[in-house]
């Protein structure tokens, strides 16, 4: 294990007994303890024949408004199937064809919005890592300054500040990363639930 992330995961313990990590630290890049599924399957999602080389979907305006609709994370999966029923009995002749096209859409929306999560999310592991590393150096700075003879006390001082800011931030982001470890969960979540509510308007 690198040096840096051995500093990293002592500080992080340290500091945020509470925040359930992961035991596997392989992955700087992720905190969370959810496992880590950077790519969604369309056809595991989807029950019905996908392309192994799907084409970029081409969808009528109504089709193109509904997903666009059923995407966003403010529109409840309560209303999600009331949108839905309404399009479906609005668009009587769609073939399966045409709703794997639509869910296809609405899937690759949602799965672009997740890895651009992911990725956020690495880069917010990999900063915590740089301001842990910062805490450990001012500790061991501050230390070092206390163990001499004549200690300057007024970098004490401005170390013990230091420390107690950065600590602050250090908290206030690992709360936060709790509640946005479980946004790609939910948003698997959604697309899965999505695909069952469409299918079951799919024509037999």
């Amino acid at each position: 294990m690198p040096m840096r992330r051995k500093l990293y995961t002592a500080v992080f313990i340290a500091l945020i007994p509470a925040i359930g990590l992961t035991e596997d630290y392989s992955d700087p890049t992720w905190p969370c303890v959810q496992r880590k599924v950077e790519n969604l399957s369309l056809g595991i999602m989807w029950p019905h024949l996908v392309p192994e080389t799907p084409e970029p979907a081409t969808l009528s305006a109504s089709a193109q408004r509904f997903a666009d609709t059923v995407v966003l994370r403010r529109v409840s999966l309560d209303q999600v199937d009331e949108i839905t029923a309404t399009f479906a009995q609005e668009e009587p002749d769609l073939t399966t064809d045409e709703y794997t096209l639509i869910f296809q859409e609405i899937f690759e929306n949602i799965n672009r919005d997740r890895q651009r999560l992911i990725a956020g999310i690495g880069r917010y592991s990999l900063s915590q890592i740089d301001l842990a590393a910062r805490i450990d150096a001012a500790r061991v700075e501050m230390d070092s300054e206390m163990a001499k003879d004549d200690p300057d006390f007024d970098r004490v001082d401005q170390l013990e500040e230091q420390l107690d800011w950065d600590q602050r931030i250090y908290r206030d982001r690992a709360q936060s990363l709790l509640y946005v470890c479980e946004t790609p969960v939910i948003l698997e979540k959604r697309v899965y639930a999505i695909a069952q509510t469409l299918a079951q308007h799919v024509p037999d």
